[in-house]
């Protein structure tokens, strides 16, 4: 199988528009417990390209007393968007875990502001997928950026029905 080096932009699911995997993946993150108790927001897909916002909650704090938001909450945030970006950006949805994650903390997120997070498919291969993703609570000044490396598994590996599932289509209760 050859390489590219950037998703191309038909690589969604055949007849995906970007509202319908908006919806899609603000199913995904509504199934995964922690980003449903935390609020978490799909709000643009253009595949491979997806924006999200978590509103702010003070469960969000790692340090109270400077008003300081956790950093485990930034990986997570970082590692939901990239993924979300990588179920978008391939020729139909499959199982991808995190293989890596690199995370760089430009400045601390802080208490009462939401946080944004953008992130893209930048390379697919036969074997993984590439992404980059920032963060951000004031436009202009990220808080953080990630660099997420996710092993495909492929459609042997991922259950019948899975991209079904993730657009309503099957009843996988």
């Amino acid at each position: 199988m050859r390489e590219r080096e950037e998703p191309q932009s038909g690589s969604a699911v055949a007849g995906r528009n970007p509202d319908s995997w908006r919806v899609g993946l603000s199913r995904f993150v509504s199934v995964i417990p922690h980003t449903r108790d935390l609020g978490l927001e799909v709000e643009e897909v253009s595949p491979p390209w997806v924006r999200m916002c978590l509103p702010w909650r003070d469960e969000l704090l790692g340090d109270i007393d400077r008003g300081l938001v956790h950093g485990g909450v930034l990986t997570m945030l970082l590692d939901t968007a990239c993924g979300s970006a990588v179920l978008c950006g391939l020729p139909a949805p499959e199982v991808c875990p995190t293989l890596d994650l690199r995370v760089d903390h430009y400045r601390p997120a802080v208490a009462g502001l939401a946080i944004r997070a953008e992130a893209r498919v930048v390379r697919v291969t036969a074997s993984m997928v590439f992404t980059e993703g920032t963060l951000w609570q004031e436009p202009g000044r990220a808080i953080a950026r990630g660099v997420g490396n996710f092993v495909r598994l492929g459609a042997r590996n991922t259950p019948p029905g899975f991209g079904e599932a993730l657009f309503g289509e099957a009843d996988h209760a």
